[in-house]
């Protein structure tokens, strides 16, 4: 596995991304709040398994071109960083986003609910691009695990990470979702931090020896 330093680089880039509020929390929060908390801890379910999906679909096809073509690693490594960049400064710049920019949700059965998380998280190019481009960055190619391992390993911590924050979601969205429309200055100041953070791990890892 990676060294110490690059594992606790990848826990706070990972917690970071988690718990900034984002989307699949926000899609989380919104089904609760239409159909009730069975339904947004079935749609986090499903936006779970989902993620699966890309996690696998990163480990097989990656881990085979990263031994085949040793540059390509390199390359995937200095974009996968430059987007972590690109994302750190597009937080930092981003306008306060409320619960009253989601898109009308009708009322679901957790079942229904499940089974259209799943199919939107899978169909999400954000998320294999995310998967693509992150993982990479905390990759060791000469580490004992071989890489499609390391890929999915990460990728599963990655995921229950996530998970876990859209849980925290569903169980506080009242509370949260009151707070967020109430505070965009809170909302703003978190976002600015984040995306600081981000820029300065998105070029130390640039330049940081695997």
């Amino acid at each position: 596995m990676p060294s110490m330093e690059l594992l606790l680089a990848f826990v706070v880039t990972t917690a970071i991304f988690a718990y900034i509020p984002g989307p699949a929390m926000l899609y989380a929060a919104a089904q609760t709040m239409a159909r009730g908390r069975w339904s947004g801890l079935m749609a986090t379910l499903g936006i779970h398994l989902g993620g699966y999906v890309h996690v696998f679909a990163a480990a097989a096809g990656l881990s085979v071109l990263f031994h085949a073509v040793p540059v390509l690693y390199m390359i995937v490594k200095f974009a996968g960083a430059a987007y972590l960049v690109w994302l750190g400064i597009s937080l930092f710049r981003a306008k306060a986003q409320g619960a009253g920019d989601l898109p009308g949700i009708g009322v679901k059965s957790g079942r229904r609910a499940f089974f259209e998380s799943i199919t939107v998280e899978v169909l999400n190019p954000k998320t294999a691009i995310f998967f693509v481009a992150f993982l990479p960055q905390f990759i060791d190619a000469s580490a004992a695990f071989p890489v499609w391992l390391q890929f999915v390993i990460l990728g599963t911590i990655v995921n229950l990470m996530f998970s876990s924050a859209d849980i925290v979601c569903v169980i506080l969205a009242g509370v949260l979702m009151a707070r967020l429309k109430r505070s965009s200055m809170a909302q703003r100041a978190m976002q600015r931090v984040g995306g600081g953070v981000l820029v300065g791990l998105g070029v130390h890892l640039a330049f940081q020896k695997s």
